[in-house]
């Protein structure tokens, strides 16, 4: 129990100290972005605070957590403590904009190793809906760490909104667009097929049915991911489309997970609902992250090459 209820503060305290550390280090380009930016720009703050809970997570809770390691993997204690540190030294570099290509690279080969070792041999050996969400989910995860990484290549080492590519970055930023904008049309499905489950993310946990509007919510949040979905799989408005489903589930955060959050009694409840308060807001930064990478007007036009 006093473990649990530690997690609980470390978890939440971790998350909080790096939300505010972001948007204290990052207010200049707020306060300068225009417009849809002014939510764009806070893409790395809101990757790097889930990062940061996970990462308290893992180090306060590596022997529970030793489980989730594949058997055929030695020293199942230290690759959980492990995989906290770096979740933390992650987060540190996103919102102190230090090694930002090197932390951003790593992450998405970090994301990559749990796809490949966990969730995709999990998913081919025992098909199911929840395991298809959490490999989609940790892919684009590890899609948002990519485009972070291109972002800042192609800016000699800055994060630049909406920079110019050329080239194979080109071609993988295109590549990351129609895969996250398949993944949203998959989302956007699953929300229609089980309008009980939650928003965003469409796992197994069921909505509470003091929630208002409950079925409502899904459904509107699953129209917006398939569309914002097309939109990006067929280049219309990428940049619109992706910062509309870090604007949705930003407000999912909000005004969904934190009340449902607020309810729970329980260390395992609160526990619970925080990884879900913090999973939402990953795949906000994850869909600003992309944002930031498309052009402000659709690269299809031939004014897209001019700035804007």
């Amino acid at each position: 129990m006093f473990l649990l209820s530690s997690m609980v503060f470390w978890t939440s305290f971790a998350g909080s100290l790096f939300l505010i550390l972001g948007f204290i280090l990052y207010r200049r380009d707020i306060a300068s972005a225009r417009g849809l930016d002014k939510l764009i720009v806070l893409g790395p703050i809101f990757v790097a605070a889930p990062l940061a809970t996970f990462g308290a997570e893992h180090l306060r809770a590596g022997r529970f957590m030793a489980s989730m390691v594949p058997r055929w993997i030695p020293w199942h204690v230290f690759w959980i403590y492990f995989v906290g540190l770096c979740l933390i030294a992650a987060a540190l570099s996103f919102t102190f904009r230090k090694c930002l290509f090197w932390s951003a690279s790593l992450l998405a080969i970090l994301f990559l190793i749990f796809i490949s070792t966990m969730d995709l041999p999990g998913t081919i050996a025992q098909p199911n809906r929840i395991d298809w969400v959490l490999l989609f989910r940790e892919t684009s995860f590890g899609l948002g760490g990519l485009t972070l990484a291109v972002i800042v290549q192609q800016s000699k080492g800055a994060f630049t909104i909406h920079p110019e590519f050329t080239g194979f970055p080109r071609i993988v930023i295109a590549i990351i667009r129609i895969a996250f904008g398949l993944i949203l049309v998959f989302y956007g499905i699953q929300h229609f097929l089980h309008s009980e489950c939650v928003s965003g993310v469409p796992l197994e946990k069921v909505t509470p049915a003091w929630f208002p509007l409950r079925f409502f919510i899904t459904d509107l949040a699953g129209a917006i991911e398939l569309v914002a979905g097309i939109a990006l799989v067929i280049n219309r408005r990428p940049r619109f489309a992706a910062a509309l489903v870090g604007l949705l589930n930003t407000a999912l955060v909000l005004f969904f997970y934190v009340p449902i959050l607020a309810t729970d009694r329980g260390t395992e409840q609160l526990v619970e609902g925080i990884n879900y308060v913090f999973d939402t807001l990953l795949f906000a930064g994850t869909a600003l992250l992309i944002a930031a990478a498309m052009p402000r007007k659709n690269d299809r036009e031939p004014s897209a090459a001019k700035p804007a």
